[in-house]
Order: C-alpha cells, then structure tokens, then sequence
C-alpha cells in the first residue's frame, strides 16, 4: 500500500481498522525522531506534540513511532542530532532553537519540523518565512521586538530600575536574541548585564554576580536550561530580593515575578499538523513558516509581595493571568 495515501487517510480522520491492519502487516509506520532539552517524562512539548497528533486521527505505537533524543536540559546537541540522524527517521521534531540547528547541520534531506522556533531567518535556518527553502519548516515561536517589550514590562513593574542583568547560555556565538535584548536596552536606557551560565551549579554564583553589578532586575535569554531550572531561578531571585522576567512558560507559576511570551503550547500541538502535512508528502520547504500571534503576561503576585513590590494597576489590567 502506498503510505503516503495511507497517512492521507489518517489525517483525514479514516483510521479503519483494515487500514491499521494493513499497516502492521507491512510493518511500516512513520518513525518520527524528537530532539528535545527535557527528559521525555517532563517535557509538556512533547505531550502537546501527541496530544495533537491524537486530534488528527494518530495513534503511537500503531500509526507512528517516536524516536526520542534529549540534552537533559543543558542545551547541547552536537552529539545527540547526529546520532538522531543515524537511526533514519522520516523526520525530525526539534523543541529549542538550538535543536533545530544542529539537526539542521546534521541533514539536509530528512525534513525538520520546529515547535519552538526562535530566529530561524537570522540564524540561516531557512530561506525566508513565506518559503523557508530547505529541509526545515515549523513554527517560529519567538518574533522580533519580544527581548524589547520584556524589558518595558520590567521597567513597568519595577519603576526607576535602570539595571538589568540577562543570563544567557552561550550557545552560539551570534546569538539574534542577546543582540535584539542589548540593542532594546540601549533604546530604552537600561544598563543590560549579560551573564553566562551553563549548568545548574553555575546559578548560584550567576546571581551573585548580578547582585554585585548592581541590578535591580533579572530576566533570562530564552533556552530550554532555564525552564528546566526555573524553580531554582525563581528561587535565587526571591533570595537576592531580585524582581525576575522569563520568557519560559510555566516560570510564573514557579515562582518568577513576570512571565511574558507567545504561547509555546500552541507552537508544540501545531507541530503535529505540520509533521502530518510532510508524512502526506508536502515538501518543508514549501510550508509556510507560522509566527505567533497570542502572547502571554503572567503575574505572580505572591512573589511581588515576598519583595514589597506593588505592581502597578496598568499592568495587572493587561495580564491574562494573577497568580495570588
């Protein structure tokens, strides 16, 4: 049977039981890799991505198989997307930027679909959003102009700081998010301090740096190590009496002062449509790239309180969430 016309079926929601027969018989069903910075046990992406695919007809183990790689939080994936890329899956999902780019270094045949996406035109990882070009397609979660308005919901929640330290995990050396944050900084008047960090153990001695340069604020550069370690973040910063931004969801609910970023559940369960567009034969290089459109501000207003911070009333107003 041909299996482009069979996961065309699936997708259209004609899962017959013939068609699944049929499919174990011959003993093909996609196997689709996933590179990811979280264990598979605590990583919501990864259960949007099956949860979206259980919306469009998908069953694991019968229709698809996963294959799963992850950098258990630390961002590296030198080793693991080639690796990946030697098990010959029909395709690869990537969570972080940084997967995506070294699965994109890896292959340029097998098709890559981003759930997260940061900078994927300025970190040459497609050709343009409207026809990305290559092998990878997906959803940019991160847009222009975000490093930017963090900063102003920092400034609007802690009046007159005028310091703000950034950590970072160095990555890549042109990293498009740290420039867009120093560029932002200088156009709002802020004094930004970028602090590296790479491991667990490295926050504790981060924090202090940032008390010793004199911040009034923190706030992190996206990457999958600080939603691993966002408890730990938001308790350091509660410690140093530091207010605290994260663009990781779930940071507020952790413990961070302020959330604010589009909507990376969407991004994870809209991955799925994607990776059901190729199986059925769609090239990624004529996908659209998508880019958010529903951001989020989160409050906690229980930390505000651990500071003596009154966040004013313009600001609580606009957010889609308190947490009290």
């Amino acid at each position: 049977m041909n299996r482009r016309a069979f996961l065309a079926g699936l997708a259209g929601g004609l899962l017959a039981a013939p068609l699944a027969a049929e499919a174990q018989q011959v003993g093909k069903i996609p196997r689709i890799g996933v590179l990811s910075g979280n264990h598979p046990d605590n990583d919501g992406c990864l259960e949007l991505l099956r949860s979206g695919f259980s919306d469009l007809g998908y069953s694991e183990g019968r229709t698809y198989s996963l294959e799963i790689r992850w950098a258990e939080g630390r961002g590296d994936f030198s080793r693991l997307a080639p690796d990946l890329v030697k098990t010959k899956p029909d395709l690869i999902v990537t969570f972080t930027g940084g997967a995506t780019e070294a699965a994109k270094q890896a292959t340029s045949t097998i098709p890559i679909v981003m759930a997260v996406g940061a900078y994927p035109v300025e970190e040459g990882l497609i050709a343009s959003l409207a026809r990305p070009g290559g092998n990878v397609t997906g959803v940019a979660a991160f847009s222009p102009g975000l490093m930017a308005k963090c900063q102003q919901l920092l400034q609007e929640a802690v009046p007159g700081a005028s310091r703000v330290a950034a950590f970072r995990v160095p990555v890549r050396s042109n990293d498009p998010m740290v420039a867009e944050a120093e560029k932002a900084a200088v156009q709002l008047g802020l004094r930004l301090h970028m602090i590296d960090v790479q491991r667990p153990e490295d926050l504790s001695a981060a924090f202090q740096t940032a008390v010793r340069s004199g911040a009034q604020a923190v706030m992190s550069i996206q990457a999958s190590f600080f939603w691993l370690n966002r408890f730990r973040m938001a308790e350091l910063a509660l410690k140093h009496r530091l207010p605290s931004l994260s663009c990781e969801v779930n940071s507020a609910e952790a413990g961070t002062l302020l959330f604010y970023g589009p909507s990376i559940r969407e991004g994870c369960r809209r991955a799925a449509t994607y990776v059901d567009k190729v199986l059925q034969g769609a090239k990624p290089a004529d996908l659209p790239v998508e880019q958010p459109t529903k951001f989020e501000l989160v409050i906690n207003l229980k930390t505000a309180k651990a500071l003596a911070l009154t966040i004013p009333q313009s600001l609580l107003q606009r957010a889609d969430q308190v947490i009290e």
